[in-house]
């Protein structure tokens, strides 16, 4: 059982009800017992006291899609390297993807996740289980077994279902098990595709990925789920056509929410410069009109969950021509900095940010017990310094990989203490 501690002299962050307060926080047995919003000299026997220095204290954040590595690419990521990253950033639970080598189809495959994190982990994970076998887009998968066996959602990840027939199926029969469905929309429009078709692909004498592939795709699934009345996810939209599809639907449904990865936020094309290859992502860097339309909507309810899209590549794999290197780069380190420059310049308010880094997150994967600052919950928390500065070298991440698109960026926000269920696993000197 863990010690009692109170943190206190914070800046407390409530997400869910967009609000922050000056006060302490006391947690007993590994949950939060007790939010105290006026400054008062507390005297609690045997507890830890931990004075915060007005820090932030908000609940650890919840990052929705992130390669774990394991089974199959130990040798890019592990279990055990992405939580040693977490600790130290702030992240307290991951959703991990289905696209592993065996794919995640089985029950003992999401049992093994289980098994291998809690014994390689201090950070919770929850798989992402694939939606169709093999993510061929073929046979569905055994939705309700997976979901008893631990699965969070359901995600044929960067596979296109291409038989709209088994896509219905697959969303009508989620639907029966209320399931989540967490889909990324993919199209052979892309096919070959290697950044954001425009002028500066023709430049650079890329081959494109047109914009209007995303939402061609997005706006099929988009029609399917609300017809089967399945509960849809749309995970890393990247376009100003995506965003408007998505604002559309949320109007006729209730059940239907969406992400974006941070990279999209921060970057765009332009930043691939020289055939930079660590810019080579998915989806793809898009215009800075792109860019401006999303980042205008972040304060509001259209865009739900920011996401690290963690997907470590190896040095071999990026030191390559851009055409033929791989897609992909490591996040869990810098979603906390790069998202908190989203609020240091003014485009969204700091409980919202963090809403949809922790609270949004846990409700649509249905974590019931963490992801918002109330009594009861359970205590996965961190305490961060919004403003401190330091400039990222890769060199010096803790992921196996090392192919950040932030290498020597100046950035904001370093997380101080993480705690886990009462444990405290990570702290800084502050």
């Amino acid at each position: 059982m863990s010690k009692a501690i109170l943190l206190k002299n914070t800046t407390i962050i409530d997400p869910k009800n967009e609000t922050e307060f000056s006060g302490s926080v006391l947690i007993k047995n590994g949950l939060i017992a007790d939010i105290i919003k006026e400054k008062t000299n507390l005297n609690i026997p045997n507890c830890e006291v931990i004075d915060c220095q007005n820090y932030i204290l908000s609940p650890g954040l919840i990052d929705m899609w992130v390669f774990t590595g394991e089974p199959g690419f130990e040798h890019i990521e592990t279990i055990e390297g992405v939580s040693n990253a977490a600790l130290k950033s702030g992240i307290t639970s991951i959703a991990s993807r289905p696209d592993t080598n065996p794919i995640i189809d089985e029950i003992e495959l999401v049992e093994y996740i289980k098994s291998k994190s809690l014994e390689k982990s201090k950070v919770k994970f929850y798989p992402i289980a694939a939606l169709t076998k093999k993510t061929l887009g073929e046979n569905m998968t055994e939705i309700g077994s997976l979901i008893d066996a631990g699965a969070v959602g359901f995600s044929d990840a960067y596979k296109e279902i291409k038989n709209t027939k088994v896509l219905k199926n697959a969303f009508t029969y989620a639907t029966n098990f209320d399931a989540q469905i967490i889909q990324v929309p993919i199209s052979d429009l892309d096919q070959g595709g290697v950044m954001n078709e425009s002028e500066m692909s023709m430049r650079l004498g890329l081959p494109g990925m047109i914009s209007i592939a995303e939402t061609i795709a997005l706006e099929r699934e988009l029609r399917i789920a609300k017809h089967a009345g399945a509960k849809y996810h749309s995970m890393c939209i990247s376009t100003k056509e995506s965003l408007n599809a998505i604002m559309h639907y949320k109007n006729l449904t209730d059940s239907i929410t969406s992400g974006i990865s941070i990279n999209n936020l921060i970057l765009n094309e332009n930043d691939i410069g020289a055939y930079r290859t660590f810019f080579k992502l998915r989806p793809p860097l898009r215009s800075e009109e792109d860019r401006f339309f999303l980042i205008d909507n972040l304060q509001s309810n259209n865009i739900d969950v920011i996401t690290s899209s963690h997907d470590p590549q190896g040095t071999e794999s990026k030191r390559l021509p851009f055409e033929e290197a791989s897609f992909g780069a490591t996040g869990i380190e810098t979603l906390l900095s790069a998202s908190l420059s989203l609020y240091h310049s003014g485009h969204i308010s700091l409980p919202k940010l963090l809403k949809k880094l922790t609270y949004n997150p846990s409700k649509i994967l249905k974590l019931e017990e963490t992801g918002s600052m109330e009594i009861g919950k359970k205590a996965d928390l961190i305490l961060f310094d919004k403003d401190a500065p330091w400039i990222l070298k890769a060199d010096k991440l803790i992921s196996k990989c090392k192919n950040t698109t932030f290498e020597d960026q100046k950035m904001q926000g370093k997380v101080l203490l993480t705690i886990i269920e009462g444990n405290i696993v990570f702290k800084s000197d502050f």
